[in-house]
């Protein structure tokens, strides 16, 4: 139980704020109020709950002065408008993707040098004319209609895609005629945020997960009205079909997939991150035995299935942290009758397994970097797939009955260049190489392990010149993220070579929480294990000061989302290690996250306040609770989104009035994306001028905090 007090007199729950610095500028006013909450025997502050009511005219004052003062601050840093125009040159470029293809029908993006979004294109043929299928730069004119996922159907008619207000998750579903170009009137969607399209094989419906958008229904409690639908062309979508219905717990997830024979249908329930159950129906069998057969339900273990010549191929952790692959009879879908034809690798991660050409296509991750290998069906090695150097493998991507894939490669100095391969010669050819004007020569990249708190072996990739020396006096930028499973292995990184070619040093540590090294080194950051991310991270960022790589002086840190909640935390218990921080669309307040947003679906990845010992952890870090008075704390970049449907923004909002009363150090500033979401805003010039911002910043205020 909590019992929360407050008073109608608004008055500091803090001491007095320290006199500003010179160097920090007159913060908007900004009230506290004496809000506690005895939660499990502990009194909680929470001096700033007022400012969680975004709908409040006084809080939309705040933000608007809060975001009017950041930008003001922003605008007059040095070299901010060299850095915009060297972002101009990097991002306004050409490129191509690698096309899926659909019954001689190939689909593709293209970013144009000249447009703010990304083009879809369609051809007849490989050498077939091209043509327009969406180009989302005509929607509107302010740039606030966004093009989500599109999902061609297997015979290349029609293109299930979904529309989103200032590229939110929340999204409406449409379907595109391809010869003709005309959007259905019928076939519309509401409800799409969580929808992808399951398209049957003669193309006259999809299956999809909708989730009601009854303003009644707490956006927190969504997720467990999701349910499996299947709509067919032509008719009313609010007639649509249940498949499956609605779980009715908010922290799990429903998915649905349809083989491409259109005999099975797999449904799963992702209990957040940390286990999915799967089930499903042979569609030429009828309730025979019952609609949904479990294949594998109850297990502390993650799931997913290809299906091949009525085989099902079950990727999966289960007794095996670094994952393998079993082959299952749907006849005989008990566990006990699986065939192992992939094997748990000793030294590397198999992130993912599909099968292209009638092989099984296995992508790992060996040290952080990519790894992929051609097996038959029975696993046997049929050849390793030869990549250009040390870098992340994107696919292959390709047909289970057809012979050519296609896969990206990047690293750290290698922008990303696409590769056609056929799975059953080998032979690999370049078909499109991305054109960024950058020189790579300069700079080198180096893998560095260290021992974090408790001794766990942890890797981290740095990027810098070759010629820089090693005497602490470079500025070093550290990202981090350690969450959900996600790896961080060697990408391009265009916007950050302004940072580099102005000496700087760049940094990516590969933190617990993370999926680099398996499931056990997901499960070793998560929930009471939480803190050994934030472990991992401060001592990558005291290796980077120990080997004389930076100093704390020169030595800023940058996340975003669970990364912001990374460096919030970090910031909160090392304030003396960090010159700057930038926090993107981050979570902070960790004792209420899950009563806003998307926040119930992570409670398997963060725990709940709800329960005791969860809150104890939970209160231990939360980086809001942790801003002490008169604290000499980095200065700070928050960056948020007015459209961030995914992460409320109270976090950050919160988090600045915090600090902006405790901080004696640089200064605490807010900026506010407009027209954006989680992602942000889908335009390339909201991606200059946001990067122009990050990076102007760390830069300032890494010269011994003296912009």
């Amino acid at each position: 139980m909590a019992t929360t007090t407050t008073s109608s007199t608004p008055v500091s729950s803090n001491p007095p704020p320290p006199l500003i610095p010179p160097d920090r500028p007159a913060y908007p006013p900004t009230r506290a109020e004496p809000i506690r909450e005895r939660l499990h025997g502990v009194e909680v502050a929470d001096p700033f709950r007022w400012l969680e009511d975004v709908k409040s005219v006084e809080v939309q004052a705040w933000m608007k002065a809060e975001d009017d003062l950041t930008r003001g601050v922003l605008k007059s840093l040095p070299e901010r408008d060299a850095i915009a125009a060297r972002l101009k040159e990097l991002f306004y470029i050409d490129s191509v993707s690698a096309p899926i293809h659909r019954k001689g029908r190939y689909f593709y993006s293209r970013r144009h040098a000249t447009k703010e979004k990304s083009v879809i294109y369609w051809r007849q043929g490989k050498q077939g004319e091209e043509k327009v299928l969406f180009d989302p730069n005509t929607w509107s004119e302010d740039g606030s209609i966004s093009l989500g996922s599109w999902h061609p159907s297997w015979d290349g008619q029609r293109v299930a895609y979904k529309v989103q207000q200032n590229n939110s998750d929340e999204a409406t579903m449409h379907v595109l005629d391809v010869a003709t170009n005309k959007k259905s009137a019928v076939d519309v969607i509401e409800g799409a945020k969580y929808a992808g399209a399951s398209w049957t094989p003669t193309g006259d419906g999809f299956y999809y997960v909708w989730l009601p958008t009854d303003p009644s229904i707490p956006v927190a409690d969504r997720p467990g009205y999701a349910e499996v639908r299947f709509h067919k062309l032509g008719e009313d979508p609010k007639k649509d079909r249940v498949i499956r219905e609605r779980t009715g717990d908010p922290s799990t997830f429903v998915d649905v997939s349809l083989s491409k024979d259109g005999r099975f249908l797999l449904l799963y329930v992702h209990h957040g991150w940390s286990s999915s159950d799967v089930y499903f129906r042979d569609l030429r069998k009828p309730g025979q035995p019952s609609p949904d057969r479990p294949l594998a339900v109850g297990q502390s273990a993650h799931y997913s299935v290809d299906v091949h010549k009525d085989r099902f191929y079950v990727h999966t952790d289960e007794g095996a942290p670094r994952y393998r692959v079993f082959e299952v009879n749907p006849d005989q879908p008990e566990r006990a009758k699986w065939k192992e034809v992939i094997a748990e690798h000793p030294e590397a991660t198999l992130e993912s397994s599909s099968i292209i050409g009638g092989t099984l296509t296995l992508s790992y991750l060996k040290n952080a970097a990519s790894l992929v290998e051609l097996r038959s069906l029975e696993g046997k090695l049929v050849r390793e797939l030869p990549l250009p150097g040390i870098g992340t493998v994107g696919g292959p991507i390709g047909l289970p009955d057809e012979d050519e894939a296609y896969f990206s490669f990047e690293s750290y100095t290698a922008p990303p260049e696409i590769h056609a391969t056929s799975v059953k010669t080998g032979k690999t050819e370049l078909y499109a190489k991305i054109q960024v004007p950058v020189d790579p020569s300069p700079f080198t990249v180096e893998q560095a392990f260290f021992p974090s708190k408790d001794g766990t072996r942890v890797s981290m990739f740095i990027v810098r010149r070759k010629d820089m020396p090693r005497d602490g006096s470079t500025q070093t930028l550290l990202y981090g993220y350690g969450g959900f499973q996600i790896s961080h292995s060697p990408h391009f990184i265009s916007s950050v070579y302004p940072w580099l070619e102005r000496g700087g040093t760049f940094a990516v540590a590969n933190l617990r929480g993370g999926g680099e090294y398996g499931e056990d080194w997901h499960k070793a950051g998560m929930l009471l294990k939480k803190q050994n991310t934030f472990d991992d991270f401060i001592a990558a960022a005291e290796y980077l000061v120990r080997e004389k790589y930076t100093r704390p002086e020169h030595l800023a840190i940058q996340g975003g989302s669970n990364g912001g909640l990374l460096v919030g935390a970090a910031m909160t218990q090392r304030p003396d290690l960090f010159s700057a921080v930038i926090c993107a669309v981050p979570l902070l307040d960790m004792v209420r996250y899950h009563l806003f947003g998307s926040g119930k679906t992570w409670i398997s990845e963060y725990g709940s306040a709800d329960d005791p010992a969860q809150f104890k952890a939970l209160f231990g870090y939360s980086p809001y609770h942790h801003v002490k008075p008169g604290t000499k704390y980095p200065a700070l970049l928050l960056l948020s989104a007015d459209s961030d449907d995914r992460v409320d923004p109270l976090h950050a909002r919160k988090f600045a009035a915090a600090l902006q009363a405790s901080s004696t150090g640089g200064p605490v500033l807010l900026r506010i994306e407009k027209n954006a979401g989680h992602g942000g805003a889908d335009l390339v010039r909201s991606a200059v001028e946001k990067g122009a911002d990050q990076y102007a910043f760390a830069l300032a205020w890494t010269r011994g905090n003296k912009p």
